[in-house]
């Protein structure tokens, strides 16, 4: 989450931000919902690790602060994401064993899920094209690691009378499409860094899928 702009750019558009702050929350919602034994700790400390980095995040961007807060993002992704693999390793471990019970291994695997859908959509909407601060400076959005349909428009056509700018949902729905279909779909990867975290996200949500598999042989 980034802030001021460039002098002449103020007439520029500039993307909400709300909506990753919901996804945020929501993240941390989810990791609370899981039993303390996925959790590195005490849950609560990780819950309160969280929302004090968002809460940072949002006072830097408040405060105009971009350096600052292109850090805190980059540190509370990193954190969540590690958290994630951790819990999922910890899921994984326990599953010869039946540490859980099926209602909780299910609701724990539904979690991770879409935790992990919500975190890479946080991810690429950070990272994409120098991040949302430089997205917000420019007047369209014609480069960055994600080819997204509305950049390749023909010039003079209808659809190109408007500026377009990928927002937070057209991150979402490329995360989300990742996690299910385990692939980009519409959207090609131009970014190496862009193909390890998209790499990283499948590898997830298949462990993820693996399990909630596993588990449903084993009771039939």
């Amino acid at each position: 989450m980034s802030s001021h702009l460039n002098p002449g750019t103020s007439a520029i558009r500039r993307e909400p931000r709300w909506p990753v702050v919901i996804a945020l929350i929501a993240i941390c919602a989810l990791y609370w919902s899981l039993p303390e034994r996925l959790t590195p700790g005490p849950s609560w400390v990780m819950l309160a690790i969280m929302l004090a980095l968002v809460i940072a995040t949002v006072m830097s961007y408040v405060a105009g602060k971009v350096e600052l807060n292109f850090f805190l993002g980059v540190a509370l992704l990193s954190i969540i994401t590690i958290a994630v693999v951790w819990s999922l390793g910890a899921l994984i471990a326990g599953l010869p064993l039946k540490r859980e019970a099926p209602r909780d291994l299910l609701r724990s695997a539904v979690a991770l899920w879409a935790s992990n859908v919500l975190v890479f959509a946080c991810w690429y909407w950070r990272l994409d094209a120098g991040g949302p601060h430089h997205r917000d400076l420019r007047a369209s959005h014609t480069t960055g690691a994600f080819l997204f349909p509305q950049m390749t428009v023909v010039p003079g056509s209808p659809l190109a009378k408007q500026a377009w700018k990928p927002g937070f949902v057209d991150y979402l729905f490329l995360a989300f499409n990742t996690s299910t279909a385990f692939s980009p779909t519409d959207v090609p990867v131009l970014s190496r860094w862009a193909k390890l975290l998209m790499m990283v996200q499948s590898s997830i949500s298949l462990g993820t899928v693996a399990i909630l598999a596993a588990r449903a042989i084993n009771i039939l």
